[in-house]
């Protein structure tokens, strides 16, 4: 089945939210805040979940769930970086909640994963099984260890650049 525009867009949106977030990662564990990268990031991950409403469906599914979530979290996360200039603490919770919103993309990328890459689907055709449950466990181990890591290196005199 070929895919539509909509998915086409989705994904490409999808795909630079990932790679920024990777940038804007690297950012905060070398203490930069890298603002052009941090702006693509958190406006293509606004995206990701905006667009992934506009398929159809006929009952709540937990990626809506999921997008709700990461769409609460990017918005703190815009208010802490843009209303609040991430003074004092808000450095921290716009780190906790980028990071945040990337671990959802990452986790929806490994799903999707083990949803369309047949050698993953064969693992775990249902995603109840322990191959996707510990992918996603990995996933969850290492995000918050490089989120609390970055939480340490990440601090207000973080040097600004692109």
């Amino acid at each position: 089945m070929a895919a539509t525009p909509l998915t086409l867009i989705h994904v490409l949106i999808s795909v630079i939210g990932l790679l920024t977030g990777a940038v804007m990662l690297l950012g905060f564990l070398n203490n930069k805040r890298l603002d052009g990268w941090n702006a693509v990031f958190l406006a293509t991950t606004v995206l990701t979940s905006v667009t992934g409403y506009f398929f159809p469906f006929h009952k709540l599914l937990p990626s809506h769930i999921l997008g709700a979530i990461s769409l609460v979290a990017l918005a703190i996360a815009i208010v802490a970086r843009y209303a609040k200039q991430m003074a004092r603490g808000w450095r921290r919770t716009y780190l906790i909640f980028a990071m945040l919103a990337f671990y959802l993309n990452a986790f929806v990328l490994v799903a999707q994963l083990f949803m369309k890459v047949p050698a993953l689907h064969a693992l775990a055709p249902t995603q109840s099984e322990p191959p996707f449950a510990i992918t996603q466990v990995i996933l969850l181990i290492f995000f918050l260890a490089v989120s609390i890591l970055a939480a340490v290196r990440f601090r207000e005199s973080a040097s600004i650049s692109a």
